[in-house]
């Protein structure tokens, strides 16, 4: 269906009562089992279940007006448990790039930082040894020298 009929037949669907829209969503079902020339898309799970409880509430011959409010609601309830949903499988995601990047090479250590390299000499100047020898024992403390030590 073009867009400018999709719009047209929404126009005038706004103008009716909920009791004689429900007439047309059988009539447009009715429709469709007859002449659709393709399949329609299949709703989500949530959508399913909403279509289901709103034909449980007509079937049962509710009013039109509780139907309407039960079905705001459903919607509501809906948008949260779909936000619910989107981050459930954005962790979901996070987790299995991890796993799979943790499999692929599960000995994989971070590479170490490589060691401090000394400065170079100046220009013209002499490199100087550095000494690899242990430090000097420390000194006595004051007043201990030159005395011998007593068993």
């Amino acid at each position: 269906m073009n867009s400018s009929l999709r719009e047209r037949i929404i126009r005038r669907l706004d103008a009716l009562s909920d009791e004689r829209g429900y007439q047309v969503l059988d009539y447009v079902e009715f429709l469709e089992s007859k002449y659709a020339e393709r399949q329609a898309p299949p709703p989500n799970v949530f959508t399913r279940f909403a279509e289901g409880v709103e034909d449980t509430l007509r079937a049962g011959r509710v009013s039109t007006t509780a139907i309407g409010q039960t079905m705001d609601l459903m919607n509501k309830a809906m948008g949260v448990l779909s936000g619910v949903t989107a981050a459930g499988k954005s962790v979901a995601d996070d987790l299995m790039t991890t796993a799979s990047q943790i499999t692929t090479n599960p000995l994989a250590k971070p590479a170490a930082p490589p060691a401090p390299t000394p400065p170079a000499p100046a220009p013209g100047t002499t490199p100087t040894a550095t000494s690899t020898t242990a430090p000097p024992p420390p000194a006595p403390p004051s007043g201990a020298q030159g005395k011998p030590s007593q068993p």
